[in-house]
């Protein structure tokens, strides 16, 4: 792929952000509030508009991971097993469930009014909110692996565990009472290594997935599809002092208005890319540490950005964690129409 100028502007940093390392950040889907979890063991609400703070939940484990239900209802999970949901008017949180180790992943399906967890305890759960403590999980799926990250679109939900398992279900019948039935596909990541981040396209015909060793699968749910149009490319790497450093693709993020996508990766760098066209459509200039974790709001006009190290390089001084909220610029994101032949 041809070489794209960096853009310099990283931008604006929040208020007060968390003092460990950021697992997640995510936009709600109804208006610029913003989740981001933390090891510091705290769920932290931010306004993206002035960047400032709204309230801190504390838990008792570090966070991995974060949801929103509503702009008042918000979930969390964490190393302890727990799921938790947390009332963002009166701060009060309660325990939605439990795993017998970390949940790694959180999706709440709007449509459905149901709340899924993955978990190294090679498990995934769906929760009714609404149902009493109890009686609200509704279906429990073993997995081959530990869950390493989940992505859903309105129909179909993408789980990717440990051991390059990757497992499609359907949605309807996962939450609707028939579980059993649900999973679609058992496939193996064509990727040779770890999966890292896995995100569901926005037209949901398939899905994009990052490895541990700066690659990146393009994939699609039909057979026929994904025959004609499956590719794999490479990113996020370096040439530092003579040698190609390889790093992790630790986020993907689609754009909802164009359906392209950014990647963040251990080496502090965006890339927004066509993935129709196969172009790199614009690369930030690198952030003061990894790109844990990115979100695009609900219109696509910001990116929240995750600058906290992710120990690529073991234990060693690092940038304090930091979240941006950078502003997108339409050509940063909008697919280049194709030339004719």
């Amino acid at each position: 792929m041809a070489a794209v100028p960096a853009a310099a502007y990283l931008g604006d940093p929040v208020e007060a952000p968390p003092s460990d390392g950021i697992s997640r950040v995510v936009f709600s889907r109804t208006s610029d509030l913003l989740l981001a979890s933390s090891w510091d063991k705290n769920l932290h609400l931010y306004d993206a508009g002035t960047r400032l703070p709204r309230a801190s939940f504390p838990h008792a484990a570090p966070l991995l991971d974060c949801c929103f239900e509503s702009d008042g209802t918000v979930y969390a999970s964490g190393l302890d097993g727990q799921v938790k949901r947390y009332d963002t008017q009166t701060t009060t949180s309660a325990v939605l469930g439990t795993h017998s180790a970390a949940v790694q992943s959180l999706i709440f399906i709007p449509e459905k009014g149901v709340l899924l967890s993955g978990s190294w305890d090679q498990s995934l759960k769906a929760w009714d909110p609404r149902a009493p403590p109890g009686q609200n999980c509704t279906a429990v799926v073993s997995l081959p692996g530990k869950v390493y990250g989940m992505s859903a679109g309105s129909d179909r939900l993408v789980v990717a565990t440990s051991a390059r398992h990757v497992l499609i279900y359907d949605v309807r019948k996962l939450v609707g009472g028939a579980a059993g039935e649900a999973l679609e596909q058992h496939r193996e990541s064509s990727l040779k290594y770890q999966t890292r981040s896995v995100a569901v396209y926005t037209d949901g015909r398939g899905y994009a997935m990052g490895s541990v060793e700066g690659r990146v699968a393009m994939e699609f749910f039909d057979a026929a599809d994904a025959q004609a149009n499956k590719y794999a490319f490479k990113c996020h790497r370096r040439n530092e002092g003579g040698k190609d450093v390889v790093y992790p693709v630790h986020s993907i993020a689609f754009h909802s208005g164009y359906g392209t996508f950014a990647t963040g990766g251990g080496d502090g760098v965006i890339c927004t890319w066509d993935g129709e066209n196969k172009k790199r459509l614009s690369q930030t200039a690198r952030y003061p540490t990894s790109v844990a974790s990115m979100c695009f709001s609900r219109t696509g006009e910001l990116l929240a950005v995750a600058s906290s190290y992710a120990y690529e390089q073991g234990e060693r001084d690092h940038p304090a964690d930091a979240i941006y909220i950078r502003a997108v610029q339409d050509v940063e994101v909008r697919p280049k129409a194709r030339k004719a032949a």
